[in-house]
């Protein structure tokens, strides 16, 4: 049986093929032409979409509700330059990926802590597997897609249980039968997460929506509390949180707080590639809000 399998209620995509100018808008944000559906491509739109489209959470922070709609979030991604967590990032890529004649199902996921897999953290993650491109490396033909963990994964892995280095972090990709999920994820110990597991049984947008209600605008939300842009790169990964920005090149690691505006929205334009296009009250409401994240996390080190 495949690592992963169909269900055949439960289709790869939800309504019609997305329209065609939203595909070549979006080709155009990644930088990259049209062409067939191989591995090759595969990476190469991997590539491209998590050094292009930032992991953001300034929208939460512009007091902006976004759901979580994949074509929604493939207009935002295209047309808008803006990017989003997971549930946005992730559906708005299965989009174009299907808009290019790929073959993609959606998975439940869940990102935990150092305590290891936790069932209650489920829906908290959208994954994708990306079906029939069989290579000599990966015969299933079958690929874990995941635009959506901001440090995670620079190009697509085999789903296939092995140990996997890309640029400073190393993951391990394993099956499991731990009453949580059916494959597991262990993040390099530098990452920002110790680890992420997933479902084999596809599911639909639906699946999410409640735990997105909750993520973007419960105040005990990590994501409501501080806001946070990430590009991740080859080599590293830039990441900014609060007015706290990290730079990881290789085994390189710089911090800088940044608490003067205009070098702040410098940073998250240049560097998280997020020149938001707002008017000044979205950008005063934004700015707000970080700092006042900014001064919690401060006193939270005091205590």
């Amino acid at each position: 049986m495949d690592p992963v399998t169909r269900s055949s209620t439960v289709p790869s995509r939800t309504g019609p093929e997305p329209a065609g100018d939203d595909v070549d808008a979006y080709l155009r944000r990644l930088g990259l032409e049209r062409e067939p559906p191989t591995t090759d491509a595969l990476r190469r739109i991997h590539r491209a979409q998590v050094e292009t489209v930032p992991y953001e959470t300034a929208w939460i922070h512009q007091g902006q509700r976004w759901s979580i709609d994949p074509r929604e979030a493939m207009r935002r991604v295209a047309h808008d330059q803006r990017g989003g967590y997971c549930f946005h990032l992730n559906g708005a890529l299965a989009e174009l990926l299907s808009g290019l004649g790929y073959r993609v199902t959606r998975h439940v996921g869940g990102v935990h802590g150092p305590d290891g897999p936790d069932a209650a953290m489920l829906t908290n993650h959208l994954v994708l597997v990306v079906h029939d491109l069989p290579t000599a490396e990966n015969p299933s033909g079958q690929w874990y897609v995941d635009a959506g963990l901001g440090d995670g994964l620079h190009e697509p892995l085999p789903l296939a249980a092995g140990t996997y280095r890309q640029g400073p972090f190393r993951f391990v990709l394993t099956q499991t039968d731990d009453g949580v999920g059916d494959w597991h994820l262990t993040h390099d110990p530098a990452g920002s997460f110790a680890g992420m597991s997933f479902r084999s049984a596809p599911v639909g947008t639906d699946a999410f929506v409640e735990r997105h209600r909750w993520l973007s605008t419960s105040p005990e939300s990590g994501f409501v509390r501080v806001l946070t842009a990430q590009r991740r790169w080859a080599d590293g990964v830039d990441i900014l949180r609060g007015c706290v920005l990290t730079r990881r090149r290789g085994d390189e690691l710089a911090t800088e707080t940044i608490t003067a505006r205009d070098a702040w929205f410098e940073a998250l334009a240049d560097v998280c590639g997020l020149p938001l296009r707002s008017p000044d009250p979205d950008r005063d409401i934004l700015w707000a809000s970080v700092l006042a994240g900014h001064e919690r996390w401060l006193e939270s080190r005091e205590d």
